[in-house]
């Protein structure tokens, strides 16, 4: 595949993590697929384990969008800068619903073998999650 084509499959693919359609996954995730996040504490393995992942995250974050802010590809592999807004109304990662509007950022590297997403690495800014949820203080 092209990197053209893998950054368009990685477009379309960061969109489950928002509004976007599970059977997309069932597309474009390949049996073998993992996902690696400081925040899910363990490697999902799978697409149904990372399925299952987001609906944990959609109970919690029920009106969350994620925006690519950009993509650059090399070879198999798609980096990916994204953006995430919603607001807190269900529990998630133990935390009660706290009614707030928060924004997560992050980078991920996706790596694809014929045109499937085999890999999903990435690293968000926790830190800064978990203070607009008011689980950590702000400084100052």
């Amino acid at each position: 595949m092209s990197t053209e084509a893998n950054k368009a499959t990685v477009r379309r693919f960061v969109q489950v993590w928002g509004q976007g359609s599970l059977d997309t996954i069932d597309e474009l995730a390949a049996p073998n697929f993992s996902v690696y996040y400081p925040l899910l504490r363990e490697t999902v393995h799978g697409p149904e384990a990372f399925k299952q992942v987001l609906m944990v995250i959609h109970a919690g974050l029920p009106d969350v969008e994620v925006v690519s802010e950009n993509e650059i590809a090399e070879g198999d592999q798609v980096a990916v800068r994204w953006t995430m807004h919603s607001t807190h109304t269900g529990e998630l990662l133990g935390i009660p619903p706290t009614g707030k509007q928060v924004t997560l950022t992050g980078i991920a590297i996706y790596r694809l073998t014929d045109g499937k997403i085999v890999e999903e690495r990435g690293e968000e800014d926790a830190l800064g999650f978990m203070q607009q949820l008011g689980v950590i203080p702000s400084m100052g």
